[in-house]
């Protein structure tokens, strides 16, 4: 169930590996998509702006419990790569302590003061309730996010991208069957969309447990291996932490920007609701790329093979730049067809024009976002977590100023430039950092 990247070619390996990510974050985005389908035709606009008003508080908190648990696979995979593998199972298990103490306090917080944080953001009155009664329950299963993705992220250490995938497509069909019925046969409204996410992710959770408990030996941890050590917690954190706050300082930025767009009403929020949910779906081969990028890197620096980074990375983004054309092609013939997926027949042209505009001016700067995702996860995988930090301040940054500036000068067309403006602003900063990086780890192999 393991798989080597320290030795073959770089294209085929990242190509082999990223494709199975790829498939799971599709039938992820699927009952993302479907939530989002079934709130927008059966519950209506106010509803599916109310979904929508969420998106970057969500992105911010679940984005901080993924990018750390991202960040505890790291040094499991890089023990893997030096084939150290009592070392690797003591930084799973010290990685399975400080996740129990995470997502007790993050639960905890995020629920007391959900309420708060969306006055602060200043959420449309007509469709407070329905956001609050979306995120709340969202927030309530932390627990599972963290159990899914921290699994996960260790079987992908390993080299395995392929059984969270099998998981994942279970738990999409699920997905699907607890949405209609729990907003068609047991109306719950916008509740009971959330109430099918958290239900399903914790089905894949479990499933990863019993899987590694059942056919990964590797990650059979012993009783004397289960002891917290401070050094493996503190190195854990230095890893984990970044790259979380990685997400949640970019999130920052979307949470500002997204209080701009509630300030042009609940049309504009549901515009971006739509056309989100089209673009988070057309990203996923960036997302895949960036997580592949990770394993690769981890490995490679912990066989000590640094030849093979540049060659990984030309090949990655050889590929997300083909990509990136193939999605421009898809957006501008299918764009509108996506967003009448999301909105109710009746929804006034205006809606989909303007879900329309934003998807395309994103799509255009695709090779941005390819070039983001897989030279940060590279840089976080060579074990230069910091780098993620400065990165997301970089995209903190783009957006704020986004929302405060160019929104009340230019309304909805501002907002549409958020996200590509935080793109550009990354790059500027994690190209130079990862050849700065590189020779790093190369001078410690050949000091001369």
């Amino acid at each position: 169930m393991t798989k080597d990247l320290t030795h073959g070619s770089p294209i085929k390996l990242i190509l082999g590996f990223a494709m199975p990510l790829l498939a799971g974050m599709l039938f992820q985005q699927l009952y993302s998509m479907v939530d989002t389908m079934i709130v927008g035709h059966f519950l209506g606009v106010q509803a599916l702006a109310g979904v929508g008003a969420t998106g970057s508080i969500n992105f911010l908190v679940l984005g901080f419990c993924m990018g750390i648990c991202s960040g505890f696979a790291i040094p499991v995979a890089q023990r893997f790569g030096a084939r150290e593998e009592e070392r690797m199972r003591e930084f799973v298990a010290n990685g399975a302590w400080l996740s129990v103490g995470f997502a007790v306090m993050m639960t905890i917080v995020t629920v007391v003061f959900c309420a708060d944080i969306l006055r602060a953001m200043d959420t449309p009155e007509d469709c407070f309730q329905e956001a609050y009664d979306y995120i709340v329950v969202i927030f309530s299963g932390i627990p599972f996010t963290f159990l899914y993705n921290l699994l996960s992220g260790w079987l992908r250490s390993l080299g395995d991208s392929k059984t969270p995938l099998f998981f994942l497509i279970l738990s999409s069909v699920l997905n699907v069957v607890l949405d209609l019925t729990l907003i068609l046969v047991v109306p719950m409204g916008v509740m009971g969309a959330a109430l099918a996410t958290v239900i399903s992710q914790a089905i894949s959770g479990i499933l990863c447990l019993l899987f590694i408990a059942r056919r990964v030996p590797a990650l059979h941890i012993k009783k004397e291996e289960w002891t917290v050590r401070s050094r493996y917690a503190a190195e854990l954190c230095t890893y984990g932490v970044p790259m979380g706050l990685q997400y949640s300082i970019t999130a920052i930025g979307s949470v500002i920007l997204q209080v701009a767009v509630n300030g042009l009403g609940s049309l504009a929020v549901a515009a971006v609701t739509a056309g989100s949910r089209v673009l988070n779906f057309l990203s996923c081969p960036f997302d895949a790329l960036g997580s592949t990028m990770a394993t690769y890197g981890a490995q490679n620096v912990g066989a000590n093979r640094y030849d093979r980074l540049g060659k990984g990375l030309f090949s990655a983004s050889a590929m997300g730049m083909i990509y990136s054309a193939m999605a421009f092609v898809v957006a501008m013939l299918f764009g509108r067809n996506f967003v009448g997926l999301f909105v109710p027949p009746e929804s006034a042209e205006t809606l989909i024009a303007m879900a329309q505009r934003y998807i395309m001016i994103n799509v255009l700067a695709y090779p941005l976002l390819m070039l983001v995702n897989v030279v940060r996860f590279l840089i976080q995988g060579m074990g230069f977590s910091m780098f993620a930090i400065l990165a997301g301040v970089m995209e903190m940054a783009a957006r704020a100023a986004t929302g405060i500036f160019l929104v009340p000068i230019m309304g909805f067309t501002g907002a549409c430039m958020g996200s590509p403006l935080a793109w550009a602003a990354a790059d500027l900063f994690l190209i130079p950092a990862y050849f700065r990086c590189y020779y790093q780890l190369y001078g410690k192999v050949h000091p001369n």
